[in-house]
């Protein structure tokens, strides 16, 4: 399979983003360009002393980066960064140097897709103000630029090249807005052909080798329900391989190069995904790979030599690779302590290109040798004027619910915090419904808790990655006992005697936002303040407005929420919206104008609602953002303004 298509797998019921952890191996191996440009920074106080405040330009000062591609040569790796204020494409040679800007956006942020198989031509992709609509363009030898997916209401997707390499395949919307049409695009003359035409609800996950077979998920009935469908081009015949009865979770994952195998995953069986295989010929399965977690995806490089296993091991994720040669594992190399992500193998099998990502250090770019065993850092992001022991590391705790349920979170502790000086604190709750929050660094969570705030990361009932019986626990459920474990974190927070339970707010962004407003709607008195980026505060307008192209998994969406054509008394009821005059702590609600998932009239009305009744309530409108942030300069503006709400209302 080829590696760039696994990571553009961007059709997903649930958003989960997975960092990949470092296998721990025997073998000591050189790490280039290891020390940090942050080391000359230093702390205005000595070891013990209260850590130095930063300001939040200095914590984004820090670069955010992602992606990769080699070139043809293998000489230079291609990756976005928003070192110029937005994202831009950039290339950096595999040895070291400085990276090289290639893309010069200054309005829309601009993502690295590719380099191409034999030149120095380059995909991006980008869209209009956060609207999601994104396009896939090429940037010519000459430095020019080409829409290969023009419309202005097309999304198009990449979704890797083909084996030989002389094309890649593509989806798009133009046809039918809520479904995705797959094409094969050669690069001789960018005439694309048709090869499936969706009119069901697909997502695309793989291509065989030999271009005969393709594989799709497909949702059922609910979150935790799906099939893995098996589309033979000559005949034209699409095939469910793993018809079940009840909820049973299957993803095809990977062809072997030789288009002998589908690799899939299934919880058939089980609380956790597990790893199979299917015979393309006889129809024979068997199990490939099981851990007590789940295992979130597997990969072959480009002629099979290698294949990439991650496992979403408690927050974190674990990461195997496997010499399909030898049957061995494959030592990966001694690492400053952090998690792996975007593994990234060269065509010719000699490189990897991966980040690494720790609490105190956000994610860098390295390139691994498998013949030589060396490590070279590429960049250094973080910001010079920050030294990472004023920073905080992450613990991984749980605590019981009101009905005995373990909660799994993640706590970051400020420095200063202590029982003669109690810290206020926060709730941070994901999005979703069905996220996780992970381990790594966050800008915002090292800003809150360089100031004074304690952090608790909930991955309350819902979550992924702690079995599914825990994952659809909250079905039918939002606004209560999800909500009621967020209520229970407070007593764990009071435990600790570092916490003022007094000063205890709750913070999230999407679905996260809606728990922060149900919070405040349902639970009145249980938090001091509430911080909302662009949370649902309507489920019956959010459900009827979802974008179309949702369409794959809208059932199975509604199946986990509500349908809003039958179950508007509840939708009703578990909307923070209709429940607005119960809201009486300050709250500050952050929104996109152009967010097509949490549309504007989400938060302009609850916020109406509240300033009616002469609420204390905030509001920060970003016209040039969709859901979430692209651009430096709004992130300052919103963390900024959160830090500011919360000295008002919190401290």
């Amino acid at each position: 399979m080829n590696p760039t298509r696994h990571f553009q797998k961007s059709i997903s019921k649930i958003a989960i983003l997975f960092a990949l952890t470092l296998l721990l191996s025997l073998v000591s191996l050189e790490v280039e360009g290891q020390q940090s440009k942050s080391a000359t920074a230093r702390s205005q106080t000595q070891r013990g002393g209260a850590p130095r405040l930063y300001t939040i330009e200095q914590f984004m000062n820090t670069v955010r980066i992602g992606g990769s591609s080699f070139s043809s040569d293998e000489k230079s790796l291609l990756f976005h960064s928003n070192k110029s204020g937005i994202f831009n494409v950039y290339s950096v040679p595999v040895t070291g140097g400085e990276p090289m800007q290639l893309t010069k956006a200054e309005k829309e942020s601009t993502y690295a897709v590719s380099y191409f198989p034999a030149d120095a031509r380059i995909l991006y992709t980008y869209d209009r103000g956060g609207n999601e609509n994104s396009h896939l363009y090429v940037r010519e030898a000459d430095g020019t630029e080409r829409d290969l997916t023009p419309g202005d209401k097309v999304k198009a997707n990449f979704l890797g090249w083909s084996h030989d390499r002389k094309s890649f395949y593509l989806s798009t919307n133009e046809r039918d807005p809520r479904f995705f049409d797959i094409f094969e695009m050669p690069i001789a003359d960018f005439k694309p052909t048709p090869i499936y035409k969706d009119e069901t609800g697909l997502d695309f996950r793989d291509i065989s080798n030999d271009k005969k077979f393709i594989a799709f998920q497909k949702s059922g009935g609910s979150t935790a329900d799906s099939d893995v469908y098996l589309y033979n081009t000559a005949p034209k015949e699409l095939k469910n391989i793993t018809t079940h009865s009840g909820d049973v979770a299957n993803s095809p994952q990977t062809f072997d190069v030789n288009s002998k195998y589908l690799y899939y995953l299934t919880d058939e069986g089980g609380e956790f995904q597990h790893l199979a295989s299917y015979d393309l010929g006889t129809g024979t399965r068997r199990v490939v790979e099981k851990s007590p977690w789940d295992i979130s995806y597997t990969y072959f490089s480009h002629n099979g030599k290698y294949r990439v296993t991650a496992i979403n091991e408690d927050a974190r994720t674990k990461i195997e690779i496997k010499d399909e040669t030898t049957g061995k594992p494959v030592p990966l190399p001694k690492l400053p302590n952090g998690d792996i992500t975007g593994v990234n193998i060269s065509p010719s099998e000699k490189l990897m290109a991966f980040y690494l990502n720790g609490d105190r250090s956000p994610s860098n770019l390295y390139v691994y040798n498998f013949n030589t065993q060396k490590v070279t850092k590429l960049t250094d992001v973080l910001s010079p004027e920050i030294d990472p022991s004023d920073l905080v590391d992450s613990q991984i705790i749980r605590y019981k619910s009101f009905d005995g349920v373990e909660i799994p979170s993640i706590l970051y502790k400020p420095n200063n915090a202590s029982p003669q000086q109690k810290a206020p604190a926060l709730l941070l709750i994901h999005g979703g419904p069905g996220g996780q929050t992970r381990v790594g660094y966050s800008a915002l969570t090292q800003y809150l808790v360089n100031h004074g705030y304690v952090v608790l990361g909930v991955n309350n009932r819902g979550s992924s990655g702690y079995g599914k019986t825990f994952y659809t626990s909250d079905d039918g459920k939002h606004g209560r006992e999800p909500l009621w474990d967020c209520v229970e974190a407070k007593k764990y927070l009071a435990s600790l005697g570092y916490v003022d339970e007094k000063r205890i707010g709750i913070m999230g962004g999407s679905y996260g936002g809606y728990m922060v407003l149900a919070a405040l709607a349902f639970k009145p008195d249980e938090f001091a303040v509430g911080v909302d980026l662009f949370g649902v505060s309507n489920w019956v307008r959010t459900l009827q407005s979802i974008p179309p192209y949702w369409e794959s998994f809208r059932k199975s969406l509604y199946k986990e929420i509500g349908d809003p054509n039958t179950d508007l008394e509840n939708l009703r009821a578990i909307s923070p919206l209709f429940h607005a005059d119960k809201i009486v702590k300050p709250l500050i609600v952050l929104q996109g104008v152009n967010d097509p998932r949490v549309i504007k009239p989400e938060s302009d009305e609850i916020v109406d609602n509240i300033k009616k009744r002469n609420g204390v309530v905030e509001y920060v409108v970003f016209d040039n953002e969709g859901h979430g942030f692209t651009k430096k300069a709004n992130e300052i503006r919103a963390y900024k303004a959160i830090l500011d709400f919360l000295d008002r209302y919190l401290v």
